[in-house]
């Protein structure tokens, strides 16, 4: 794919902080200094050529509906197969195949913890094989969003206001922000007519949603191995209970680091506790961010392992609920 500058700034600009008003793509191109109709022709570029995923949101985990992070050790001449049968699960966004013996990583999400839970416990009974379930305890970094011009800086993560109350159709909403906003004038009139509401009200419940931040960014979701980061990382680590919260603080100010959080271990099969993604353009620069990370982290005495990616089988938004179920 060819991109110019401008299609870089508006990927490495907007990834997070779309503008919550009718005309969003108008706002972005005053600020560029260019027309409307050249920014949503550009975002329309970038989805077909797959440099971006989606225009929308992530939600934040556990709060709206639930996920996991979850393993699967796969002989290599059933890769293709195994794979094939995780990436057919409704509730199955992301899987990828990583350097180690649990070779096969996927994120399951759903309406409830029990859809989540049945969607392991079948891809382990029609797969013969054991499925880790590695449910996230605590989490220090879960925006994902990156610079692409070598900042590395994010805004800190907004605390998550539990005492927020659901109203009817917020669900619907952030299915809806999950799938992906049209490239187009109104996106969010769009959103809202096809749920039989206002542009208004449904502009209302996503700035609520936002600002308690169930919602951890909306913006544009890039595909960064498209983008040039195709040597990316899961680093995890083997850390006393009482210094996770202490060491996972301190990954995420170390730029390069992309993802940060606590995890439950599995007795004797999987002891890591402390989890984060670094994405790199060469696993040289990878390895340099971690070398740095554990020092900064003070994490050079514990066991950790390094799971390079390597293939990428499916990326998609998350499951917040079926169709025709959401309420």
């Amino acid at each position: 794919m060819v991109l110019d500058d401008l299609d870089w700034r508006l990927m490495n600009d907007w990834q997070r902080g779309l503008p919550l008003v009718s005309h969003p793509f108008e706002v972005i191109a005053d600020g560029f200094g260019v027309e409307e109709s050249d920014i949503i022709s550009r975002l329309k570029g970038l989805l077909t050529s797959g440099a971006i995923s989606r225009i929308g949101a992530t939600c934040r985990p556990n709060t709206l509906a639930a996920s996991t992070l979850a393993a699967i050790s796969v002989p290599e001449h059933r890769l293709e197969d195994i794979a094939a049968l995780i990436n057919e699960e409704e509730g199955v966004n992301h899987s990828y195949l990583r350097e180690d013996a649990w070779n096969i990583w996927f994120v399951a999400t759903g309406p409830t913890r029990a859809f989540v839970d049945e969607t392991l416990a079948r891809i382990s009974r029609r797969s013969g094989l054991q499925v880790l379930d590695l449910r996230l305890i605590q989490p220090f970094n879960v925006d994902l969003g990156f610079s692409l011009d070598g900042a590395g800086t994010r805004p800190e993560p907004k605390e998550v206001q539990d005492d927020i109350v659901l109203e009817d159709g917020d669900i619907e909403i952030v299915q809806a922000l999950s799938n992906g906003l049209k490239p187009e004038e109104t996106p969010f009139a769009t959103l809202a007519h096809s749920m039989g509401r206002s542009e208004e009200d449904v502009l209302g419940r996503i700035r609520e949603l936002a600002q308690a931040g169930m919602l951890s960014r909306i913006g544009l979701i890039v595909r960064h191995r498209s983008l040039g980061w195709r040597s990316n990382a899961m680093c995890v680590f083997n850390i006393p209970k009482e210094e996770i919260t202490a060491r996972g603080r301190a990954l995420t100010d170390v730029p390069g680091v992309t993802l940060c959080y606590e995890r439950r271990p599995i007795e004797g099969i999987w002891p890591y506790t402390l989890y984060c993604m670094i994405h790199g353009r060469s696993r040289s620069e990878a390895l340099d961010v971690l070398s740095f990370a554990r020092v900064h982290a003070q994490l050079t005495g514990y066991d950790y392992k390094v799971l390079f990616s390597t293939r990428c089988f499916k990326q998609k938004g998350a499951l917040i609920a079926r169709e025709g179920a959401a309420s």
